[in-house]
């Protein structure tokens, strides 16, 4: 995927994080881990994350049961980067009950392909 595809860059964009969402539901390390960039940063409710501990977490599988995203937003901040910003609702494995996140996700494009190079997930205060 490029900066120059006819698909509208949000769409682009949205698509790949949901391959992120979708390797948390399958439990896919190896996809999970090849849409990240080696310097990835996660800023999480409990702390930084490295690449190593997002694609960790699904050492033991899948992590997520279901999740939805609504309320994309998308600001280019370059030729080469993009922040998409977005609601999402998910459950866990294993939980009764849903959460809900607001999430921004910095996207690089390096060469033709687009990489996760920074996501922060702020949960919704009820």
């Amino acid at each position: 995927m490029t900066k120059q595809d006819k698909t509208p860059l949000i769409d682009a964009i949205t698509a790949l994080e949901k391959q992120v969402w979708e390797a948390l539901v399958s439990g896919d390390a190896t996809a999970d881990a090849a849409l990240l960039s080696n310097d990835f940063l996660g800023v999480y409710p409990d702390g930084f994350a490295a690449k190593a501990d997002h694609f960790g977490q699904l050492a033991q599988g899948a992590t997520v049961e279901s999740y939805t995203l609504g309320q994309t937003k998308l600001r280019q901040l370059g030729p080469d980067h993009a922040l998409l910003s977005y609601r999402a609702t998910f459950r866990r494995v294993g939980k009764e009950l849903d959460e809900t996140m607001y999430v921004s996700s910095i996207w690089q494009c390096i060469g033709k392909s687009w990489i996760n190079i920074f996501s922060q997930d702020t949960p919704e205060q009820m």
